[in-house]
């Protein structure tokens, strides 16, 4: 799955996001997860509960995790997302894309 975040998520982001990653789920089990941050600032109040949320109920659903971003909070915030999750989680710059695509399609490559 590929997420493209740009702004401040709201709650509202989120109502319409989780319906297809659920689907996903139901259908695989477990998901790989491009996530690209272009001008991204992060979470309002709303959006940081449903993420919360979202993570709780999925917390061994997500296989690996792609970050690519540009900004250094960017980078911290995947290391310390870490501990919270099952996933495998790596972080690229933007011009490092195709690396991270690649490396999402061999990271949990049986």
């Amino acid at each position: 799955m590929e997420i493209r975040l740009n702004g401040t998520l709201t709650k509202d982001d989120y109502e319409r996001f989780v319906p297809d990653t659920e689907e996903l789920i139901r259908q695989h089990d477990k998901i790989r997860m491009l996530v690209i941050m272009d001008d991204f600032h992060g979470w309002d109040a709303g959006a940081l509960w449903e993420d919360i949320k979202w993570d709780c109920r999925h917390f061994n659903h997500v296989e690996c995790i792609a970050v690519v971003g540009d900004k250094r909070w960017q980078k911290w915030m995947t290391g310390f997302c870490q501990p919270f999750t099952t996933a495998t989680v790596q972080y690229f710059e933007h011009d490092q894309l195709p690396a991270a695509r690649a490396w999402l399609n061999e990271c949990c490559a049986d």
